[in-house]
């Protein structure tokens, strides 16, 4: 079993304690996990802080070069990091799993690259010359959840480093090796000091968000602990950028097609076994549509292989972890408890590793926790409405507001109910696909600020307004 380091300054840094990664499918122990703690932390910031004395002030061409290799070096380990991604995270190599995990990765940090924030010129006339700049903040804490730990990983540390800044950042406890991996290979290419990782338990997030060094926090993960994120950066008036949890609603209109919509919806719900912030996890049906739409979705799922990922027949893998498992259990027994109809799934399946099976459920309505709830797992609650006015009214009754999606056989009405969901993305007969072009962030209680393209990366720079007097 091997046992992994942290990277500080560009160099292995051992920790003299340890714990177990766990594969969700088998259960069989990966690697073990270093502990670090405020020193180790200390040093890393201050590793960050000595970097980010000359790396602010490297000429942009330069910077796109470091970001370009970071890309190449990442394509060239792909295969390794997508072995060891399914060995601790669970997701297939094979369909939308570690492989296109992988490919995703490369490819934000590649469009990143392309990205520039150039002086705008506000004014210049006889009164004077002004001009808006954009400056690198300087250490940028990037706490990484477990669901896409090298993907969001990249949409994390790459904007950062392009700005100027330098990175720490800690992934999950529960996913920490690939990461750990990662920035290894990264070091090869960057400055060092540029990039820094610490792993470790829960309490290091805090030790980051509170740390005097560390001028912006970075968080993807639930509501609830990024209002701890909040809370503990205030002391140190920390810039933030969250992207926190959705409830995301779908609604079917009456016009819809349900064979045509089926695989949309079924994916649009499932990617990554359901454990997607944006993934589809309210679905509204009119009476009309509502059994063919059942049905078409029952019919889907049958043929979608569900097993150890590191088979390239399977396309889901297990739940990452038993605190998961054990809250998707808890979901839908409380459904079947309260009259919900289980159309496929709906019992923890036999034998080794974290696998739920995809479940359907119908007769379900709001007040169910599996409604009101983000489950994150692989269930599809199924919602009758009558009204669409209604349908749109029950959507937005959440504190959510990360995505949404409408159906329609015609677009035009489909993008007209898709606009009045309050969410920061809404997709007209898909959902969840996202683009390293487009910003990406949610309302009300699904975050703050947004992730990709132009806007994104302005969120990892300060304003400086220079002002020149005139003739």
């Amino acid at each position: 079993m091997k046992q992994y380091d942290l990277v500080i300054g560009g160099e292995a840094v051992a920790t003299t304690e340890h714990f177990d990664i766990l594969d969700p499918a088998t259960g069989e122990v990966v690697g073990a996990c270093p502990v670090a703690g405020k020193a180790e932390l200390d040093r890393a910031v201050a590793a960050a802080r000595a970097a980010f004395a000359s790396w602010s002030r490297t000429p942009d061409a330069e910077r796109v070069a470091a970001v370009q290799r970071m890309a190449d070096a990442i394509h060239a380990h792909a295969g390794e990091l997508a072995e060891l991604l399914t060995r601790e995270q669970g997701k297939p190599l094979n369909g939308m799993g570690s492989r296109f995990e992988l490919g995703g990765a490369e490819a934000w940090a590649r469009h990143t690259a392309s990205l520039s924030l150039p002086v705008e010129i506000i004014q210049d006339d006889e009164s004077g010359r002004v001009e808006l700049h954009r400056k690198p903040l300087g250490v940028v804490g990037s706490i990484t959840p477990w669901n896409f730990p090298l993907l969001i990983a990249v949409w994390h540390i790459v904007p950062a480093i392009r700005t100027g800044n330098t990175v720490v950042i800690k992934p999950s406890p529960y996913t920490p090796l690939s990461t750990l991996r990662m920035v290894e290979i990264l070091n090869e290419v960057l400055p060092a000091g540029v990039l820094n990782v610490v792993a470790g338990r829960d309490d290091l997030g805090q030790m980051m968000t509170e740390h005097e060094g560390i001028q912006k926090i970075v968080f993807t993960g639930s509501i609830g602990t990024g209002k701890r994120v909040m809370q503990s950066a205030a002391g140190t008036l920390k810039r933030v950028t969250l992207e926190l949890g959705g409830n995301d609603a779908g609604i079917v209109l009456p016009d819809a097609d349900p064979k045509a919509i089926a695989e949309g919806l079924f994916w649009g719900a499932m990617i990554n076994n359901g454990q997607t912030c944006a993934a589809l996890k309210r679905l509204y049906v009119p009476d009309s549509l509502y059994e063919e739409v059942c049905s078409a979705l029952v019919d889907y799922a049958a043929h979608v292989p569900m097993g150890n990922g590191l088979d390239e027949a399977n396309v889901l893998g297990p739940l990452q972890n038993r605190m998961q498992y054990d809250k998707v259990v808890a979901l839908v027994e409380d459904a079947k408890a309260n009259g919900a109809r289980v159309l496929t799934g709906g019992a923890a399946a036999e034998g080794p590793g974290l696998f739920y099976p995809i479940t359907i459920l119908a007769d379900v309505s709001d007040g169910m926790r599996i409604v009101d709830e983000e489950q994150f797992g692989p269930v599809i609650p199924v919602i009758r409405y009558t009204d669409v006015e209604d349908a749109i009214a029950r959507a937005n009754a959440s504190e959510n507001g990360l995505g949404g999606s409408a159906w329609s056989s015609d677009p035009a009405k489909a993008k007209a109910v898709a606009g009045r969901l309050e969410c920061g993305t809404a997709w007209v007969n898909s959902h969840g696909a996202i683009k390293p072009n487009a910003p990406f962030g949610g309302v009300k209680s699904s975050g703050i600020g947004v992730e990709f393209g132009r806007q994104g990366l302005e969120e990892y720079t300060s304003i400086q307004v220079v002002h020149e007097g005139g003739h």
